[in-house]
């Protein structure tokens, strides 16, 4: 199943099913999300696979170049969709396709999966990632609002 595993190229793009795997990840995730820690990620991952979380990557001669964590789940909004939580290129191999690469096995996730819809929210600030994601035909649909509760993120696992 293309969801599961898939190659282009020298790259191969594929979900993190073991904790060797998704400690792999972390490196590249940390450059998206600076507040996590790698003494707890894996755990913190395990959890989130269990509401439905997946993290893939993609690797090139044994290096993660990209990753993404998505879930796929229904809503009253726009029906079965894949809401990607998490999208990052390592900063050293930005601008030589992979994240359009990401993207695209995204995609083909979504659609063998029966998704309607296929999605993402990017912070205020990510003007590059906004010019990529348009490129890519995506379309700016809404407004996402927050509002904090605690006063940090809670340290889990």
């Amino acid at each position: 199943m293309f969801w599961t595993k898939g190659t282009v190229g020298m790259t191969t793009t594929a979900v993190a099913s073991t904790d060797e795997e998704i400690k792999s990840c972390f490196a590249v995730m940390s450059e998206l999300r600076p507040h996590l820690r790698a003494d707890t990620f894996v755990g913190l991952v395990r959890h989130m696979e269990g509401e439905g979380y997946r993290l893939a990557f993609s690797e090139e001669s044994g290096t993660v170049v990209a990753v993404a964590g998505y879930r796929i789940f229904t809503n009253l909004v726009v029906g079965k969709n894949l809401y990607v939580d998490d999208l990052v290129t390592a900063d050293a191999h930005r601008s030589k396709g992979y994240g359009e690469l990401m993207l695209s096995w995204l995609g083909n996730v979504a659609k063998e999966a029966g998704c309607a819809y296929f999605h993402l929210d990017s912070g205020t600030q990510r003007h590059r990632a906004h010019r990529f994601y348009l490129r890519q035909g995506f379309d700016i649909t809404s407004f996402h609002f927050g509002q904090r509760i605690a006063r940090e993120v809670p340290e889990a696992f």
